[in-house]
Order: structure tokens, then sequence, then C-alpha cells
């Protein structure tokens, strides 16, 4: 059983809550109500098995700097709680266990599953060259809602399109109030973030711009949606909680980031998932 949890912690499992929501909205409103059993497991499936390949990746081509950062150096590839050969046979397995989730979900999502994957790996890649790293986690993340919705119609349109940049200026906000942690460090090292390009302030105030621009395609993506009034009294919800984040990173200490980082966005997405649960059920 250590070993279990020892890989749960690896992947950061908890995490999940972050995109799964967004993702099961997207299927209970394409589906405007229940899916299905057979069609809400494979979605399951199929994002945790994703974001797991994704994570252990991650993990793998992080090592050595995670090595070097003070704040990282004592996760489990670093210390050798976890092995190289474990991470990669946790990212290829999972990964197997996506594509074949996908195809079982229907043909479209199966032939798209390879370049989900490419996607959602390649974010790992970007900090070396490119101070945009944070949309390319956005977009990564920005997949679950449309593949979700693809899941249950089989079919591109455009409220999950919408959805989808929701999520992206989402991530791309809060991973740029993360990502102010390692500044120095990265700017040190010679790693690429906004933070190091803009500085502190001007990187939060791009944060703070993508976030209202978030809750701006939220609105339409209700409105697109037809979705019911306590879809949009949970919008409101939400924006607070964005607020609440955005008054938390300006603190900069230790704890306040990590509940801004946390606790904050874990509550966005549970809460757009029950006001969009009841949305549809109030339509």
């Amino acid at each position: 059983m250590q070993w279990f949890l020892r890989y749960l912690e690896f992947i950061k499992f908890s995490h999940t809550v972050f995109a799964l929501p967004f993702a099961l909205a997207a299927v209970v409103v394409a589906a405007r109500g229940w899916p299905g059993g057979r069609t809400m497991a494979l979605v399951l499936a199929a994002m945790v098995c994703a974001r797991t390949s994704a994570m252990a990746f991650n993990r793998i081509v992080d090592r050595k700097f995670d090595a070097l950062n003070p704040r990282t150096r004592n996760r489990h590839l670093p210390t050798g709680s976890i092995s190289l050969r474990g991470a990669w046979a946790l990212t290829v397995v999972s990964a197997a266990l996506f594509v074949g989730s996908a195809w079982a979900i229907n043909p479209l999502c199966g032939w798209l599953s390879p370049v989900a994957l490419v996607v959602i790996w390649f974010y790992s890649l970007t900090k070396r060259f490119t101070d945009f790293s944070h949309l390319f986690l956005g977009l990564a993340l920005g997949l679950a809602p449309l593949g979700g919705w693809l899941a249950v119609t089989g079919r591109w349109e455009w409220p999950p399109i919408v959805l989808a940049l929701a999520v992206v200026c989402w991530l791309t906000g809060f991973d740029i109030i993360y990502a102010t942690q390692d500044y120095e460090f990265d700017k040190s090292i010679g790693l690429h973030s906004l933070p190091v390009r803009w500085g502190i302030a001007g990187s939060l105030q791009f944060a703070r711009w993508s976030h209202a621009m978030m809750t701006v395609l939220l609105a339409v993506f209700g409105w697109m949606a037809k979705m019911s009034w306590p879809y949009y009294l949970g919008l409101v919800g939400i924006a607070g909680c964005l607020a609440l984040e955005h008054h938390l990173a300006r603190r900069r200490d230790p704890v306040s980031l990590n509940t801004a980082f946390f606790r904050m966005n874990a509550i966005v997405s549970v809460l757009f998932l029950a006001a969009t649960v009841a949305g549809v059920w109030r339509a």
C-alpha cells in the first residue's frame, strides 16, 4: 500500500480535481443530464490516465531542475524514492490505458487520443524555450472539456470550444501565480516564465486579466448552452474565489500562495461542476 500511495503523491493525484470537473461538466451539458454509466466511467478513466501520463512525464523531464530547486529537491525522482524506470513505466502504461479508453468511447476520440498525448506531454518542455509555458499548460488542460463533449456527441460544436478557452485562461492565470514561487530560481538557471520576463507585478497583472477573461467566457458558455439561473449564481461565486485568489497571491508567502493555488482553484472547479449540473437540471 505504501508504494501505491507514493505513486499517487508522485503524480499529485489530488490535483486531478482541477481539470476533471470541467470535463464532467461538458459531459453533463452535452447529454443534457446523465450520459449513462458506461460513458461516464470511460470519460473518468480517460481523464485520470491522461493526466497521470502527463504528470509522470513532467516529473521525468524536469528531474534535474527539481534536484537543483530548494522547493522541489525532495520530490520522488531526485531523492530516489521512485525509480526512473518506474516513472517511465507509469507514463507508458497510463498513456496506453488512455488511448484504449478513448477508443472505447468512440472512433473520433480514439483517433484524436495520440494528438492529445502529444499536446499534454509537450507542455513539460516549454519552459526551456518560451516565456508563455503557462499558456501551453492551459491548452493541455483545455482539452478536457473538449474531450468530454466529444465523448457524448462525437462532433465538434462551439459551446465546448468556448469552455475550453475559459479553461485555458483559468490555467494560464493560476499557473502564473504558482510560478512566482520559482522566480529567483528560474531566472538564475535560465528557465522561461512570465514572472521572469515581466517581473512579479507585471505577470500577476496578466494573470488577473486572464481570470477576468475566463469569467466572461464562462458567461458566454452559459448563454450558448442555455443554462438556467443556478449556473450564473455559481459564476458569481467563481468570480469571488478568483478575486480572493489574487488577494492571497499579492502576499507572496508560501502559505498564501499554496492556498491561492490549490484550495481556491479546487473550489472553482468543483463549484463550476455543481453550478453546471444545477443549471442543466433547472433548465
